[in-house]
């Protein structure tokens, strides 16, 4: 029953981190449009990149992981590697000038060249399973929670300008949904190293959401407040 629990709620999670991975297609459809990156930034992107270099490495067997204990953390963190690095290149193609072309271009090799040398010392500098896991698991670690920490970069610049057009609702609500999953699935798993990030995910994902609503609402009061002042000035010409 615990291991068809924990195969369920990997499915849901993979379900959900699809639709997270996948969520600002939406928002590099509009960069190409636009052909600019506006204010969006990048580093989300390069972060979750990291993230699922390191997680994919982290499920793999046999080096790693026991057997196929971690599929489902292999299978959607290969399909975000693939989603993060069309995010970064389009938003290389389209950053504003050639200094912030060069930036991006930099954080994403120093972040790959992070999860290559990750991978080659547990490969070649632990000889089992438990110790290698432990070490792939504290950078994948660190790295978890520096991309579910990246949002409060831009929830400033939400409090900043009062608007949330640079903050998805989509990109919100998946990444509450996705860190619910995950640390269901890491607590079920017993496995630290796949539930604490998550911690981290949760109560962000939810403020998120939290401002978001607020924010929105705030938007559509400020919209709705000259109409009805337009029609309280007709009933008194009247």
């Amino acid at each position: 029953m615990g291991d068809t629990l924990r195969l369920a709620i990997g499915v849901m999670g993979n379900a959900a981190s699809l639709m997270l991975y996948s969520a600002p297609t939406l928002t590099f459809v509009r960069v190409v449009k636009k052909k600019s990156t506006e204010e969006f930034s990048c580093i989300p992107y390069i972060l979750a990149l990291v993230n699922c270099l390191l997680y994919t490495w982290y499920g793999l067997p046999p080096v790693v992981s026991n057997r196929w204990e971690n599929l489902p953390v292999v299978t959607v963190n290969g399909v975000g590697i693939l989603f993060q690095l069309s995010f970064i290149l389009t938003y290389t193609c389209f950053a504003p000038n050639p200094t912030t072309k060069k930036k991006v271009v930099g954080m994403m090799m120093g972040g790959i060249g992070v999860a290559l040398s990750t991978i080659l010392v547990s490969a070649l500098g632990f000889h089992d399973h438990h110790r290698r896991k432990i070490f792939v698991g504290s950078v994948g670690l660190v790295a978890s929670v520096s991309m579910y920490s990246s949002p409060l970069v831009v929830l400033k610049q939400v409090i900043k300008t009062k608007s949330v057009e640079f903050m998805p609702f989509s990109l919100s609500l998946f990444s509450f949904l996705t860190s619910s999953l995950w640390m269901a699935y890491g607590l079920l798993s017993h496995d630290l190293f796949l539930a604490s990030p998550n911690i981290v995910g949760c109560p962000v994902g939810l403020l998120q959401l939290l401002i978001y609503f607020k924010y929105k609402m705030k938007k559509r009061t400020v919209t709705e407040e000259p109409v009805k002042w337009d029609n309280a000035e007709a009933i008194d010409d009247q």
